[in-house]
């Protein structure tokens, strides 16, 4: 696992680090992502924790072109030949499709498969359950969070109120496959 997870590491450093506690977000994700590789197959863990790393760099100034950021992070990964998978689980982390519907942004994601798998699961755990400094939050805490950071009228706060019943149906679901028999 070591490799690529550490090419992604770098990589989320250069580019997260400058923009403060974004960077302490982010590290705190990968941990936890690697907390929940037991509620994915073994061989997709890699792609997982890398993920992880990457899933918030489209907010770096210089990719963030669109500035949507899960957007701007997967084009960013794809011009750098990064695996499919990963460029997709940047793509449509943490409810991404509701909102590129908000922003009106739909057919420009639609560029990126989206396959709603257990290790997307994952990854939305991950990002949902740490808050913005880092810190361990349920799920129901980290929603109310984004929605107290961001105003009623703001495209954030409107995907929220319609994405966050079916991603904590994700969360719900990792939790569960945490405690099954492997395979998955």
């Amino acid at each position: 696992m070591a490799e690529l997870v550490e090419e992604a590491a770098q990589l989320a450093e250069q580019l997260v680090s400058p923009i403060g506690r974004r960077w302490t977000h982010v590290q705190a994700v990968a941990t936890r992502a690697l907390e929940l590789t037991g509620a994915i197959r073994p061989e997709q863990s890699e792609t997982l924790v890398a993920a992880a790393w990457l899933h918030d760099i489209g907010y770096a100034p210089e990719i963030g072109l669109t500035k949507f950021h899960p957007l701007d992070g997967a084009r960013y990964l794809k011009r750098l030949d990064w695996p499919d998978e990963i460029v997709n689980l940047v793509a449509h982390h943490s409810g991404a499709r509701f909102e590129a519907a908000e922003r009106g942004m739909s057919a420009e994601l639609s560029e990126f498969p989206f396959d709603d798998s257990p290790t997307l699961d994952a990854l939305v755990t991950a990002d949902l359950t740490t808050g913005p400094d880092g810190q361990r939050l349920s799920y129901d805490e980290r929603i109310s969070e984004i929605l107290r950071r961001y105003p009623a009228d703001d495209p954030v706060h409107r995907t929220w109120l319609k994405a966050g019943p079916i991603l904590k149906d994700s969360v719900r679901r990792t939790e569960q496959r945490l405690t099954e028999p492997q395979p998955r």
